[in-house]
């Protein structure tokens, strides 16, 4: 595709790409594989904090985004920011799923008009989360006790507006966190994107609500193939509007330097990563997804797109159902080779 851009290396522009640091990453972050036109500044933040400075202040040009935030701007007409291909983060979500050890380990459907806690209505995972309760397990989430807070720490609250599916509740809990109701009772299960602190303090009573979730989250791609997507890159529209070439380019170089860290992950001559026996997960994890562990692109990731997007609208993060040519430009839409 050509990006047509044809300048020089002294007209590039000039920005500020904040993104979580991850080594998929790593060769836009050193240069080793430059965006065409774009002279990029990396800044490396914890998600969170790339989340609520973007969202509250659009402090960067380009940043990473979650796929529920996004989703929600875009539901609402807001276009101040443009979506690409590119997701830096991805999860099956099973794993985020966690009970008390003496609760209903491996029985999900128990969970039917349980008390659960979440962090946001908005955050990714918690969208897939709770479609997973719905879809999978037939859930009514309509039944179920919701309760919003901080995960470890007390005080979080919902950075976007919410609305909420008829005949849903949610109560905000302010006093105490997540993990610290879980422990005394006052919740049945928690879908979060981060371990809750009882689940690690090797006190074993926090648990995964699946004990073998690796078994359940390789059969549920079987089935589906949906591979969740949780963050995704974006643009100010400014931007874009000024330089409408800079988003193939973008898609183009983050795309090689996914390839090239997907090959270092299954290269087991000198492991790249300090994890004992990484490169054979890694080859092992080629037989569930494919070659490509970590794919980019619309058309390659369509099926999950459209699930996510069935499930925004059922939640009412956006009142409308959005299309996948919502979600991005048209520039970006169609397959390209590298």
């Amino acid at each position: 595709m050509s990006s047509g851009y044809q300048g020089g290396a002294d007209e590039r522009v000039e920005l500020t790409l904040a993104i979580n640091d991850s080594d998929q990453i790593r060769d836009i972050a050193s240069g080793v594989v430059p965006v065409n036109g774009v002279r990029l500044r990396t800044v490396h933040h914890e998600v969170e904090e790339i989340f609520f400075r973007f969202t509250k202040f659009r402090e960067w040009e380009i940043s990473e985004m979650s796929l529920g935030k996004y989703c929600s701007l875009r539901g609402a007409g807001d276009d101040s920011v443009v979506g690409l291909p590119v997701f830096p983060s991805r999860s099956f979500r099973h794993s985020g799923m966690y009970v008390r050890a003496d609760g209903p380990v491996d029985d999900p459907a128990a969970l039917a008009g349980a008390r659960i806690g979440f962090p946001e209505w908005t955050v990714t995972a918690t969208v897939y989360q709770r479609a997973l309760l719905q879809h999978e397990y037939g859930i009514d989430l309509t039944g179920v006790d919701w309760v919003q807070g901080g995960i470890n720490e007390p005080g979080r609250i919902e950075t976007l507006p919410v609305g909420l599916p008829d005949g849903v509740q949610v109560r905000a809990e302010r006093e105490r966190s997540l993990n610290r109701m879980l422990v005394d009772g006052d919740l049945d299960a928690v879908i979060v994107p981060h371990t809750p602190e009882a689940a690690e303090d090797g006190s074993g009573r926090v648990v995964q609500l699946f004990s073998d979730v690796r078994t359940v989250e390789e059969d549920y791609y079987h089935r589906t193939g949906i591979f969740p997507i949780m963050h995704l890159l974006v643009i100010r529209k400014d931007v874009f509007d000024r330089y409408p070439w800079i988003a193939p380019n973008l898609v183009t170089a983050f795309t090689e330097a996914k390839n090239r860290s997907v090959a270092r992950m299954l290269s087991g001559t000198a492991p790249h990563i300090p994890v004992p026996w990484g490169p054979t997960s890694a080859q092992a994890a080629t037989k569930v997804l494919g070659p490509d562990l970590w794919p980019y692109g619309v058309e390659v990731n369509r099926k999950t797109l459209e699930a996510f997007t069935a499930y925004v609208h059922e939640q009412r993060l956006v009142k409308q159902p959005l299309a996948i040519e919502d979600l991005f430009p048209a520039s970006v839409l169609e397959n390209f080779l590298i």
